[in-house]
C-alpha cells in the first residue's frame, strides 16, 4: 500500500513538472560571464533550483564533517571511562586498619 501511494504522489509530481514546463516553454535569454544563450523557461528554473539545492549541501558538508568528527572522539572518550568504570570495578578493597 506505501508503494502505491509513492508512485501515485511521484506520479503527480512528474505530471506537475511536465505541465510547468508546457505552460513556460518560451525561450528566454539567459547572459553568464562567458556569453549568453537563449534556453526555454522551464529549463532555466529547473537549473536554477538544483543549483541552488546543489551549493545547499555543499555548505552544509562542513557542518557534517566536524559533527562525525565530534562524534567519533566522544565515541572513543565514552569507550576509554567505560573502560575504567570496569577496571575500578573489578579492583578489590583494602582495609586501611
Amino acid at each position: 500500500m506505501k508503494r502505491i501511494f509513492l508512485f501515485v504522489v511521484l506520479f503527480l509530481v512528474a505530471l506537475l513538472g511536465l505541465s510547468f514546463a508546457l505552460m513556460n516553454a518560451d525561450p528566454v535569454g539567459l547572459s553568464y560571464y562567458f556569453g549568453s544563450i537563449q534556453a526555454p523557461l522551464s529549463l532555466v528554473v529547473v537549473l536554477a533550483l538544483a543549483l541552488g539545492a546543489g551549493l545547499g549541501v555543499l555548505a552544509s558538508l562542513g557542518m557534517l564533517v566536524n559533527q562525525k568528527r565530534e562524534l567519533a572522539r566522544l565515541r572513543r572518550s565514552e569507550k576509554m571511562a567505560a573502560t575504567e568504570v570496569k577496571n575500578l570495578r573489578s579492583l578489590t578493597l583494602k582495609d586501611a586498619r
